[in-house]
């Protein structure tokens, strides 16, 4: 009997990995501490295919996704195009892509105009605890880890085989449904699940090359500092070269960004950063 359930949960794992799906998170987050019940929510995609999986707004996806095109039509094809009727969406700009079997983690972030690639070394280091609970109609376990300055609570499913999770998150038996930190001001859980079409695969945000900067996690958290210091440092320096730093105007055309309007714009960065004190990785504030 032992071995048609082992044959059985052998055959499942291979058919669940063997499907290109998504899994469709809800993320709750609070990014100002002194604003705990102030709670924004995004839609999360953890797309899962047999080589890898992506994590990325939905949001954001759809929006760029808009603007690419937009920028196509305009600067490849000469077509007039009135970008103020391009509605940007989402918050979350960071992205997170694995690779099996190894789930060797890739961390892509936009800070201001320039575009990071991280290799992520650091791993969770999980502790099982016995509770279970029924997370949405699934099955699942609790597990507790320490990762990235935060303590988090993690509920796993093993009827989704797949050792995978959101954000940066995996190494479970099983799917994370579920993911709070002890603060209660960030969350992720599983609101539904998406078969992708066959032969489904997503360009590698490291393609897009522009501004793509490749850094340690040590010389990112330097830039990440810097970037909060000054967040207009990259602008400044296209400035001084010469380059163009294009900004939408009043009629919805693509000009060259006034001083003033860079000055305006460096202030709302600075105001914002000032907010943003609950980043989820907290350990790149310190």
């Amino acid at each position: 009997m032992k071995k048609v359930i082992t044959l059985f949960i052998l055959l499942l794992t291979l058919s669940v990995c063997a499907q290109s799906q998504r899994f469709i998170y809800e993320y709750k987050f609070s990014i100002d501490s002194t604003a705990r019940d102030v709670q924004e929510t995004e839609i999360m995609f953890l797309d899962v295919i047999p080589k890898g999986s992506n994590f990325y707004s939905s949001d954001v996806f759809k929006s760029d996704s808009i603007w690419a095109a937009a920028m196509d039509m305009h600067v490849k094809r000469g077509i007039e195009t009135d970008f103020s009727k391009i509605k940007f969406k989402g918050k979350i700009r960071y992205s997170v892509e694995k690779s099996y079997p190894d789930y060797s983690v890739i961390f892509f972030n936009s800070l201001g105009i320039d575009r990071y690639m991280v290799e992520e070394r650091r791993k969770q280091k999980w502790k099982i605890l016995p509770d279970k609970a029924k997370i949405g109609e699934l099955a699942a376990q609790k597990a507790v880890c320490e990762f990235a300055g935060r303590k988090w609570t993690a509920w796993f499913t093993t009827d989704l085989l797949i050792q995978d999770g959101p954000s940066k998150f995996y190494g479970l038996p099983g799917l994370i449904v579920k993911l709070e930190d002890s603060s209660q001001t960030h969350s992720f859980e599983l609101k539904g699940i998406k078969k992708l079409p066959e032969g489904y695969e997503w360009k590698n945000s490291g393609e897009n090359g522009f501004n793509l900067i490749k850094l340690n996690e040590t010389k990112y958290k330097q830039a990440f500092k810097d970037y909060c210091k000054d967040p207009m440092k990259s602008e400044k320096l296209m400035q001084a070269q010469s380059r163009d730093v294009l900004e939408i105007d009043d009629s919805g055309k693509l000009v060259k960004t006034s001083n003033a309007k860079r000055k305006e714009r460096e202030m709302q960065l600075i105001n914002q950063i000032k907010k943003e004190n609950n980043i989820l990785e907290l350990d790149l504030l310190k």
